[in-house]
């Protein structure tokens, strides 16, 4: 009966080293619980077999806030929170190891934003979850440096796995179906850390992403097309491999400047382009045999159908042209994919999306446009964690 207030003393009287272990069961609780002390391991016995339950939360905006270094959550579920399931916020060295976050009443506006939500960290490791029903994501990882999500899965959220304004960052081995957008690599303004760079997304399964769009009005997210597979939005030095990707009502992968967005940028640092973008040895399926999002109507007139399965808005920072030729820094690039129902298709918007007059942009739709090697990034080393 006094769960609540043990658990919480619990974590309040940890000290450096302790294990705070949750037996099976099903914990009813009714307020956020934090954790301010280093190097401490909340373990539970499974994430089906301990469950922290917030459907009657009445104070807090997460489940569970974690704000010291050298954390490990393992083993346990966090359902129905009025905010964040799990938000780790300057917490370097922290480790989510078989945690699931969601919201048991399905994708619905009203549901938290985040599932699991480390942000503004360095070393940040998420393996083996499993986050559903997110507002806004499920697995996201924001403002951070050295950062590895993998052999996790995401479901029914708006975005599946979200890697945002981060600074290294491998995502591997893991599964995104049934969300809005299965994977997206954003960099926004306003944020204290910018410029995302180095980014890995491979050996994945995104398919059949195609859960309607329920973000509250207003989010950025709430502009992700149904039926998008993996979005890159302003990030520079991105690699895409060895992923399995298909069926996409509107598009496999779609990659595009901040400008697209139709939002002001009033911040002067923020670079708004997506650049030096590698996609290669991908398999793709079906994709765009039902075009969604804002911009239907004009990609549908202007591409046709189907949509393709590579679609770049083609908006590109001018000062980075030498002699009419894009420079090889920020050029994007596609090549050795394959399709298991015919030939790869890429299409350069020619920035049609944001010209102020659109017949004059010019769409690329030749594969050779698109060739060449940029060097691998180099994988992502986490310090500190086992």
């Amino acid at each position: 009966d006094n769960v609540q207030e043990e658990l919480q003393e619990a974590l309040i009287e940890a000290e450096s080293g302790d294990i705070i272990e949750l037996a099976a069961g099903t914990y009813h609780l009714t307020l956020a619980l934090s954790l301010d002390v280093d190097n401490v391991t909340i373990r539970g016995a499974g994430m089906e077999k301990t469950i922290l339950d917030f459907k009657n939360q009445i104070a807090g905006s997460e489940g569970l806030h974690i704000s010291s270094d050298g954390v490990t959550l393992e083993d346990f579920a966090v359902l129905d929170t009025q905010g964040n399931g799990i938000k780790s916020n300057d917490a370097n060295q922290i480790v989510y190891r078989r945690i699931s976050a969601g919201w048991s009443g399905g994708p619905k506006s009203t549901n938290g934003a985040y599932g699991l939500y480390p942000v503004s960290s360095t070393d940040v490791l998420i393996e083996g979850c499993f986050a559903f029903a997110g507002s806004d994501s499920g697995i996201y990882v924001g403002q951070s440096k050295n950062v590895i999500v993998r052999d996790s899965r995401a479901e029914y959220n708006v975005a599946g796995i979200e890697i945002e304004n981060c600074h290294g960052a491998d995502v591997y081995n893991c599964v995104a179906t049934k969300n809005t957008g299965g994977l997206l690599v954003f960099d926004l303004p306003d944020l204290p850390q910018q410029a995302g760079h180095d980014i890995r997304l491979f050996n994945n399964k995104v398919y059949d992403n195609s859960t309607p769009n329920f973000a509250p009005e207003g989010n950025i997210v709430a502009s992700v097309p149904t039926g998008t597979g993996i979005l890159v939005m302003a990030n520079k030095n991105v690699e895409i491999f060895d992923n399995d990707i298909r069926d996409h009502g509107t598009l496999n992968v779609l990659i595009i400047s901040y400008f697209t967005n139709g939002i002001q940028i009033n911040d002067p640092k923020y670079y708004p382009y997506a650049e030096l973008i590698h996609i290669h040895n991908n398999t793709f399926g079906k994709s765009g045999f039902a075009p969604a999002g804002a911009f239907k109507d004009m990609l549908t007139q202007v591409v046709g159908s189907p949509m393709p399965d590579v679609l770049w808005d083609g908006v590109y920072n001018e000062e980075k042209m030498t002699n009419g030729v894009l420079d090889a820094d920020a050029r994007i690039y596609v090549q050795d994919n394959v399709k298991t129902d015919g030939e790869v298709t890429m299409i350069d918007l020619g920035g049609i999306l944001t010209a102020a007059d659109p017949s004059q942009a010019k769409l690329v739709r030749d594969p050779a446009a698109f060739a060449g090697s940029p060097a691998a990034i180099a994988p992502v080393v986490i310090n500190g964690i086992n």
